[in-house]
């Protein structure tokens, strides 16, 4: 679905059709903007999880910048996988119009009559 590698800082671009199946991945234009809210959903619970861990592995509750600074670190090495999961979340459990079809992963090589 992707270009490149994902921690890659050339391009991260997103293919316009399925190598495999030929699907149309952009279904209408600015159709991945929706992508940002379930992004947004991601960053917050791994924010949580993080000060989750902070807390079980230092037990300080005194500090503000110390959790501060795991979150910041945290969202920055998360993000290349927040950008790509959320595409393909957003594509494939959350848009109706997108459904499995069982028939394309069949390898079939011979020809129509």
């Amino acid at each position: 679905m992707f270009t490149g590698g994902m921690y890659n800082f050339g391009s991260n671009k997103i293919l316009d059709h399925c190598p495999h199946c030929n699907l149309h991945f952009e279904i209408e234009p600015g159709y991945f903007y929706a992508a940002m809210y379930v992004s947004y959903a991601m960053n917050i619970a791994e924010a949580f999880m993080i000060v989750a861990a902070t807390y079980l592995l230092t037990h300080n509750s005194n500090s503000p910048w110390l959790y501060i600074g795991t979150i910041l670190t945290g969202s920055l090495v998360l993000a290349p996988i927040n950008f790509r999961y959320s595409r393909v979340l957003l594509l494939y459990w959350l848009s109706p119009k997108i459904n499995y079809q069982p028939h394309l992963d069949i390898d079939d090589t011979t020809p129509y009559l």
